[in-house]
């Protein structure tokens, strides 16, 4: 026999979806169905939360306590520089394989590398912006017009200079 649902137990389930997209119901039930919650509801709260990444693979942090489930956005350093790049939301079942060919200035990096300074594995900010500039250069984007490792680079060379956070 189970153990008696406890109310003020506060249970976290972190899920990757689609932004502004109702996920399948049928991958949201395992995870959140043995919770007492109803994955249709949930499915369409996410949603909701989510419509601003439209279109965007996105991470998202339930926290339920006492059945009653609380969404938050968790973006991903990809998701954020794609968001900066300003893209039209693209249709996911229509245009596949999209070149992120883009260009966002030195200013639109450090605001990413702001946001994600706390999940950064860098001891310093200097880092944290290494790490953005790399998620760049995977997109596929330009930043300033030169090519994401060269501003590395510079950064290592004293050129650039990086404010604390």
């Amino acid at each position: 026999m189970p153990p008696k649902f406890d109310p003020n137990e506060i249970k976290v389930v972190c899920l990757r979806v689609v932004g502004g997209e109702v996920g399948a119901t049928s991958s949201l039930a395992p995870k959140i169905g043995p919770l007492g919650l109803s994955p249709k509801k949930v499915g369409d709260d996410i949603a909701k939360a989510t419509t601003e990444w439209k279109g965007l693979r996105i991470t998202v942090k339930l926290t339920i306590q006492n059945r009653q489930a609380q969404i938050s956005v968790v973006p991903s350093a990809s998701a954020l520089i794609i968001k900066a790049l300003k893209e039209p939301p693209r249709d996911r079942k229509k245009v596949k394989n999209i070149s992120h060919s883009g260009n966002i200035t030195m200013d639109n990096v450090l605001e990413v590398a702001r946001i994600m300074k706390d999940r950064s594995m860098s001891k310093d900010f200097t880092g944290t912006v290494k790490e953005i500039l790399g998620t760049a250069q995977s997109v596929g984007c330009r930043v300033d017009g030169k090519h994401p490792h060269d501003v590395i680079d510079e950064i290592n060379d004293g050129e650039y200079d990086i404010p604390d956070a």
